[in-house]
């Protein structure tokens, strides 16, 4: 493996890291408006209170990466995605600002406008990380000055908002499993009742966006003949959407989480198994896509990086295993919750 495939792998790992970690707490958000009183939408903030600013820092990471690894295909795709970077940007803004603002004031209405607005700020986040996948998979307009020759609007394919939507439903279901863990009593109840449905939405959404992928999207299976192991990715990722329901009814919400966190990590392995060795794969002239050779940074800095990186994720990982391990356990309300 040379350092450009390599670059390429650690996106990947953080990606999905990203996905994972943020994937739940953004679930949360997207859940939160289905809750019935105060008390209960505390629980829900408290759960993902002290972890989700650590969950960003793996999207953080990931652009930094991007930009230092392969700064052509950062500069193409940050200028193309633009409006919806913005749009991004503002939905996470929403989200922290509604969770620190919310409990300031006893006022029913001054917290039902941050619960929504934290509702609506993650739901649009997943939507436009979806849209996001799915232009990657699709490819986008790309001229040979790598320069994007489209507008906002374009972004907006059937196929990219089904992606978008699916996400949504893999985020809700993740979020759901997550506070399964986090919670006790009716609320526990009734989040089971979230996981079932979240999950028979999630099912529906993800055989409606395979057919449509393997019929209208030639790029995803492009190197399945080439790697055999990418069949195996796929049986393991249904296997993992399939072990869920199985470990909830065991009364095994650990193996569910597990289960829903390999089937992120499936997918975004797929995704960089459709992509490969392609950045932003343009739809518009053969031989101007942006791939992990042509976008790339010197030797040098690739080099210099990884021993950054050898030294930098490690630490990153341990951080974030000792912050779920000291807030493990069950969501108790206190003096200083949200």
């Amino acid at each position: 493996m040379n350092l450009n495939e390599l670059w390429f792998v650690l996106l990947g790992v953080l990606l999905a890291g990203y996905a994972i970690l943020d994937g739940f707490d953004l679930g949360v958000g997207i859940l939160h408006l289905f809750t019935r009183k105060d008390e209960e939408r505390r629980i829900l903030l408290n759960s993902i209170g002290p972890l989700w600013d650590g969950n960003e820092v793996w999207l953080v990471t990931f652009g930094g990466a991007l930009f230092a690894a392969f700064p052509h295909a950062y500069a193409t795709v940050f200028s193309g995605f633009y409006t919806a970077f913005m749009l991004l940007l503002l939905a996470l803004i929403l989200r922290a600002v509604s969770m620190e603002f919310r409990s300031k004031k006893e006022s029913r209405a001054w917290r039902r406008l941050w619960d929504v607005l934290f509702g609506a700020g993650s739901g649009v986040a997943a939507l436009l990380f979806g849209v996001a996948v799915g232009n990657s998979m699709r490819g986008m307009p790309i001229g040979a000055d790598m320069e994007f020759k489209g507008g906002f609007l374009d972004l907006l394919h059937p196929y990219t908002v089904l992606v978008g939507l699916f996400v949504v439903s893999l985020f809700a279901m993740h979020g759901a499993i997550y506070l399964h863990l986090k919670t006790t009593g009716e609320l526990q109840q009734r989040i089971q009742g979230w996981i079932r449905c979240s999950f028979w939405v999630f099912v529906a959404l993800y055989a409606l966006t395979t057919i449509y992928t393997l019929v209208d999207v030639p790029l995803a299976t492009r190197n399945f003949g080439m790697m055999p192991l990418a069949w195996g990715v796929a049986a393991f990722n249904v296997l993992a959407i399939a072990n869920i329901p199985r470990a909830i009814r065991r009364g095994r919400p650990v193996y569910a989480f597990v289960s829903s966190s390999a089937t992120i990590a499936g997918l975004v392995l797929l995704l960089g198994i459709a992509l490969f060795p392609e950045l932003v794969h343009s739809t518009l002239t053969d031989g101007v896509s942006l791939d992990i050779y042509n976008a790339a940074s010197s030797p040098k800095t690739l080099a210099i990086m990884a021993v950054i990186a050898a030294v930098g994720m490690p630490l990153v990982i341990v951080y974030t295993g000792v912050i779920y391990w000291v807030f493990r356990g069950k969501v108790e309300l206190g003096k200083f919750s949200y």
